[in-house]
C-alpha cells in the first residue's frame, strides 16, 4: 500500500521562504514521477512541478526560477523548496506518485502567504 504524507506548510509572509515535504511509504521501486499540485480556496488544482525518474524537473510557468524540487531516495522523501513567495501562492499543496499505473495522492498542507 503506498501512502503519501506532506508537511513543511504554514504562514509565510510575501518574500519568503517554506519547504514542503512529502514522505512516501510503501515500496514505489519503478515508480514514473512525483509531483506537487495546489488548489487555491475556490479554485481548480493546478499542477506546480514535477520530478522524474532520473532528477529531472519541470515547473510550471508561475513558479518557475522560484521552486525547485528534490528527492532523498533514502529517506523515500520528496521536496518542494519555495521562495520569494508571494499572496498567489497560498492554497493546499498536494503531492502525488504515479506508480504501477496508479496516481496516489497525500493529504495535502495548506501554505498561506500573508503579511
Amino acid at each position: 500500500q503506498v501512502q503519501l504524507v506532506e508537511s513543511g506548510g504554514g504562514l509565510v509572509q510575501p518574500g519568503g521562504s517554506l519547504r514542503l515535504s512529502c514522505t512516501i511509504s510503501g515500496s514505489i521501486h519503478g515508480f514514473t514521477s512525483m509531483a506537487w499540485y495546489r488548489q487555491a480556496p475556490g479554485k481548480q488544482r493546478d499542477y506546480v512541478g514535477v520530478i522524474d525518474t532520473i532528477g529531472g524537473t519541470h515547473f510550471a510557468d508561475a513558479v518557475q526560477g522560484r521552486f525547485t524540487i528534490s528527492r532523498d531516495t533514502v529517506k523515500n522523501t520528496m521536496y518542494l523548496q519555495m521562495n520569494n513567495l508571494n499572496p498567489d501562492d497560498t492554497g493546499i499543496y498536494y503531492c502525488n506518485i504515479a506508480f504501477n499505473s496508479v496516481l496516489y495522492w497525500g493529504q495535502g498542507t495548506q501554505v498561506t502567504v500573508s503579511s
